[in-house]
C-alpha cells in the first residue's frame, strides 16, 4: 500500500534555533512520504535564511500580515491542501518528532479510516518519559479541557482510542476532515483553536484519535502558573466562546455559570495577590466574551513584559 503524503506545518516566530531542531528531527523521522512548509511569522533573528540555507528542501512562507496562532497555520494548512497533502500536520516549532511517530500514526488511520484527526503521546523536553499530553479531555460540567496524564510518568498506562481533542503542538488532521469542517477558526486568534476544530471535525462524523506508539517532544511548560496577562486574556476569552459554542444542551447553563464564575473568581485571586494587570486582562476578556469580541486584541489594554508567553506568537 502508498503512503499517503503529509505536510507538515511549522509555525516560526523569532524562534530559529528550536525551529532548525524541529525540522532536523522531522528529516530523520524515517516516514517516506514528508514535505515540510514553514510559515515565518516576520521573523528578525535570522530564522528564514537559516532554515534556508540547512534545510533547502524546505518550503519557506513569510507571512503577510499576523493573523494570530490560527490564522497564521491556516496560510499552511490551504498551501498544503493546494499541493496534494493527504494529511497536514499542524506542529508547533518547539517540538521534537520522534523516529517512526509518523508511520505510527498513518497506521492507525489505515486501519480504521473513520479516524480525521490524531495525534501522538507527547512527553516533556526533559530526560524521561514524564508527559504532556495523553490526548485532551473536555470536561463539559465544570467548563475545562486537559490534557490526558500530564505531569505523570509513562509506564505504559495509555491506551490508543478516541478522545475529545489533540493538543495543537503535533495534530494530523486529514484532507477529508478540513474540506468537510474547515481550517483552524481564527477568530480564537490563539488558545481553544485545536479543541474547538476537534469538536467541528468530531460532529463532522471523523474519530479524533490519540495513538501512543508515536512519540513527539514539546518544550512548553505543563502547567499555567507564572503566564502573563496576554495568555491569560486570550485564554479566559475563548475558554468562555469554546464552551458557549459547544457544550450539549443540558449542560449548557451549568457549564456557562461555571466558566464566568471561574473567571471573575480568577480576577479576584490576580488582585489580591497583587496583579493588577493579570486582573484587568482577565476581566476586560470575560467582557469581551459577553460583548462576542473575538479576533486579536489590543495588548496596549494592559501591561505586560517579554515573559509573557503570547508574546512567542506576537500581537502587534
Amino acid at each position: 500500500m502508498n503512503l499517503p503524503n503529509i505536510t507538515a506545518v511549522v509555525l516560526n516566530t523569532n524562534r530559529k534555533d528550536d525551529t532548525l531542531a524541529c525540522l532536523q528531527a522531522l528529516a530523520v523521522s524515517g516516514y517516506a512520504n514528508l514535505r515540510v512548509i514553514v510559515l515565518d511569522n516576520h521573523s528578525t533573528d535570522g530564522s528564514a535564511e537559516a532554515i534556508g540555507a540547512r534545510f533547502p528542501a524546505v518550503q519557506v512562507v513569510s507571512l503577510e500580515r499576523n493573523l494570530g496562532y490560527a490564522g497564521n497555520n491556516n496560510v499552511g494548512i490551504r498551501l498544503a491542501l493546494e499541493q496534494g497533502a493527504d494529511w497536514i500536520f499542524v506542529e508547533n516549532e518547539d517540538t521534537l518528532v520522534e523516529p517512526g511517530c509518523f508511520d505510527a500514526l498513518i497506521a492507525a488511520t489505515q486501519a480504521d479510516p473513520r479516524i480525521g484527526v490524531i495525534g501522538p503521546l507527547v512527553y516533556t523536553f526533559d530526560p524521561g518519559r514524564t508527559i504532556s499530553s495523553g490526548g485532551g479531555r473536555v470536561l463539559w460540567t465544570v467548563a475545562d479541557a486537559e490534557n490526558i496524564a500530564m505531569g505523570a510518568e509513562d509506564v505504559g498506562q495509555l491506551r490508543a482510542g478516541p478522545v475529545d481533542f489533540i493538543n495543537g503542538c503535533g495534530l494530523l488532521i486529514s484532507r477529508q476532515a478540513v474540506e468537510r469542517v474547515g481550517a483552524l477558526d481564527d477568530s480564537f486568534f490563539i488558545y481553544f483553536e485545536e479543541t474547538d476544530w476537534c469538536q467541528r471535525v468530531r460532529k463532522a462524523g471523523f474519530e479524533v484519535w490519540f495513538e501512543p506508539k508515536a512519540v513527539m517532544r514539546h518544550k512548553a511548560p505543563i502547567t499555567w502558573a507564572g503566564f502573563g496577562p496576554s495568555t491569560l486574556y486570550y485564554m479566559t476569552r475563548n475558554r468562555i466562546r469554546f464552551f458557549a459554542r459547544h457544550t450539549p444542551w443540558p449542560q449548557w447553563p451549568l457549564a456557562m455559570a461555571r466558566a464566568l464564575r471561574g473567571a471573575w473568581r480568577g480576577a479576584g485571586h490576580h488582585q489580591r495577590e497583587g496583579r493588577p494587570e493579570h486582573a484587568r486582562a482577565t476581566q476586560i476578556a470575560i467582557s469581551h466574551a459577553l460583548q462576542r469580541r473575538w479576533g486579536k486584541v489590543d495588548p496596549s489594554l494592559w501591561k505586560t513584559d517579554a515573559g509573557d508567553r503570547t508574546l512567542a506568537h506576537p500581537t502587534g
